[in-house]
């Protein structure tokens, strides 16, 4: 399988086990917070991310994935399932450009 096969086959879903080490890697974590539990809709704030933590995570979202992430719609998606959901309406559009 070609590079970019494999690319399109990774890009196919956005889930919680392909952003948990995007958190974890591009912003780090508060100590604190277990994101090994239930944590699809917890708040962001709440798992110690802020505004600039959200902002890395979307660059890397963004550079990985190749899309581009609405700032408003980033603004409200104030949960990793809202989150994963907004990616995921992307990806089509990633893979036909």
């Amino acid at each position: 399988m070609s590079d970019a096969e494999n690319s399109t086959e990774i890009s196919t879903e956005f889930t919680l086990e392909k952003l948990l080490p995007i958190l974890l890697e591009g912003a780090g974590a508060d100590d604190r917070v277990d994101l090994g539990g239930d944590i699809l809709d917890a708040e962001f704030t709440a798992l110690g991310y802020e505004s600039l933590a959200m902002l890395e995570t979307a660059g890397r979202i963004e550079r990985e994935y190749e899309i581009s992430l609405d700032e408003t719609a980033l603004a409200e998606a104030v949960t990793p399932r809202a989150l994963i959901e907004l990616v995921n309406t992307h990806l089509p559009a990633a893979r036909t450009a």
